[in-house]
């Protein structure tokens, strides 16, 4: 984001609060909406500006200049009306990137259907990426949301001695080796003649089930 950009956090729970304070302090222009006092009380000062407002009434968004935003978020999980309907002002308003937190599947097509941008499912995604960590070859698992992610492993043992060029990732499964991390080095970028060796770590993105495949290879 660049200094310049300003996003306007609807609810203010543990998502919405997180991601809040954690772009304040990065120096961004946020503006935080919830109908709780104590959480608004409590992040005063915190955030560039919070307010105890309902985000479902447009009157209520105009007052408070949310169309002039460049980014929203609705962090608004368990009312799903207010959800829906905060979410779609956000849409209709125009403002360029608009993301919503959802807490079903159900929910999360509603707010595709009336235009976010992206949707995010904190607690199945979090879970989703516990799972992956518990399997012990995955050192790190992120979700790019349409069947995509970027998993960062260490090299099957099947792999080891091969270049990147060999095994035909690309090619025979639509999966890239951005990155390398030999033993005691850096991550460095990969390319077709990277050689694969014992205890090197790699990052792939690509279709999920194919990453997650590549890395269980015996």
């Amino acid at each position: 984001m660049s200094p310049s950009d300003s996003v306007v956090v609807a609810g203010l729970g543990r998502f919405g609060r997180a991601l809040a304070i954690e772009l304040a302090q990065a120096g961004v222009d946020v503006l935080g909406i919830d109908t709780n006092p104590e959480i608004v009380q409590e992040l005063s000062g915190v955030l560039t500006h919070v307010v105890r407002a309902d985000s479902t009434k447009k009157e209520v968004l105009d007052q408070l200049a949310v169309p002039d935003f460049t980014h929203a978020v609705v962090g608004i999980g368990s009312d799903l009306e207010a959800s829906i309907l905060t979410a779609s002002w956000f849409v209709r308003f125009g403002i360029g990137k608009v993301w919503a937190k959802a807490i079903t599947d159900p929910h999360g097509q509603i707010l595709e259907q009336i235009g976010v941008h992206h949707v995010v499912y904190p607690e199945s995604d979090m879970g989703r990426r516990v799972a992956h960590l518990l399997r012990g070859s995955i050192a790190d698992y992120q979700d790019l949301g349409g069947g995509f992610a970027m998993i960062t492993a260490t090299v099957p043992p099947s792999l080891v001695g091969s270049s990147i060029a060999t095994i035909g990732l690309r090619s025979k499964h639509n999966l890239n080796v951005t990155a390398v991390r030999k033993r005691d080095a850096g991550w460095a970028h990969a390319d077709g003649d990277t050689v694969l060796d014992w205890g090197d770590k790699v990052i792939v993105v690509g279709p999920a089930e194919k990453a997650e495949r590549f890395i269980d290879m015996a």
